[in-house]
């Protein structure tokens, strides 16, 4: 006789791993890397294990964005890995990617060749699975690429739309970290950011703590203490003292670079609920802006091998061109910024 009423089997603890990283995961994040070597998993914990400080590279703790090189040993520390979810036929079948989704991405895919695949990446749609989100661009892509081996080169905000790139192969990803690592990399972005801005061409030198949390929320902070960030503005176009558009290229990738440095010069970025105003935000909204008013418009670089040029463009969205025509031709208004308040210049 049998007992149905047997509990399950806990997993056991695996043993802690020295690994080295070969050519393949050279180039990868920390924690993207661990989460590929520990795929049953949750990120949650994946996180929380690099932030305890369990996870090791050549024997020192190390955050989740460094790019691990070829020959790094990092240390993977014991966990219970619950078991592989069952295969098609073999009980419930895995979680497929929405083909709402899968239809989306590919519609947004601006180029691809045998190195690299761009993408105009749609606002409110996360770069990767995570946090609450099942599927991201990286997910669709390699659903509708299941040939290519698909990495992020870079990363956008969930709320930022524009140019993505994704590495359709390990050297090329590992050339392009190298060139992100090197400061070679051009990525400009278009910004409508709150008030008349009156800095001219403004180089924003101003260091960025990002490993702040408030309420359980990452927030970043401009802040001596942090590490350097450069962002160079330029105004395009002025809509009396109402908005400023902006043209932002960025030296380094800190989180929420251009949000937090564009609101510490006194002119929030139009529609940021974390970093703005939200009086402003409430009167742009009856322009018709329904987000953050930030899009990667442009990418270029140079292949170190052959010397070519490489640049991309993606075009407005149209729902935030929209808005610039309706401010346009909305009349000029007289006093400054949303409430009459002249705003901090930059130091």
């Amino acid at each position: 006789m049998t007992d149905d009423s047997t509990p399950p089997i806990t997993p056991a603890r695996s043993p802690v791993r020295q690994v080295e990283v070969t050519d393949e995961g050279a180039g990868l994040r920390l924690d993207r890397y661990l989460a590929k070597t520990l795929p049953q998993v949750p990120l949650s914990h994946v996180f929380r294990l690099i932030r305890k400080g369990e996870v090791r590279v050549n024997g020192k703790r190390a955050p989740g964005s460094l790019r691990l090189q070829a020959g790094d040993i990092v240390r993977v520390p014991p966990v219970r890995e619950a078991p592989p979810a069952p295969k098609a036929g073999e009980g419930m079948p895995p979680r497929r990617v929405p083909p709402r989704l899968l239809e989306e991405v590919r519609a947004a895919v601006l180029q691809r060749d045998e190195s690299l695949l761009v993408v105009n990446k749609p606002a409110g749609l996360a770069v990767h699975g995570g946090s609450g989100v099942s599927f991201g661009v990286i997910e669709a892509l390699r659903a509708a690429y299941p040939d290519d081996k698909l990495e992020l080169v870079h990363r956008l905000d969930r709320d930022t739309s524009g140019c993505l790139l994704v590495a359709r192969k390990a050297s090329a990803l590992r050339t392009l970290h190298a060139l992100l690592r090197e400061h070679a990399f051009e990525k400009r972005y278009l910004a409508l950011v709150v008030g008349k801005w009156d800095l001219g061409k403004k180089r924003i030198d101003m260091p960025l703590r990002t490993d702040l949390r408030v309420g359980g929320e990452r927030t970043v902070k401009a802040h001596a203490s942090g590490k350097g960030a450069i962002s160079d503005f330029r105004p395009v176009q002025f809509f009396g003292s109402r908005a400023s558009l902006l043209e932002v290229s960025i030296r380094t990738g800190r989180t929420h670079q251009i949000r937090v440095h564009a609101a510490y010069a006194g002119h929030p970025v139009a529609g940021d609920e974390k970093y703005g105003d939200e009086a402003a935000n409430e009167e742009f909204a009856q322009f018709g802006l329904r987000r953050m008013f930030l899009h990667a418009s442009s990418v270029s670089f140079t292949w170190p091998q052959s010397g070519t040029e490489f640049s991309v463009n993606a075009p407005l969205p149209a729902d935030l061109a929209a808005v610039i025509d309706r401010l346009a031709a909305a009349p000029v208004r007289g006093r400054r910024g949303p409430r009459g308040a002249r705003p901090k210049r930059a130091r």
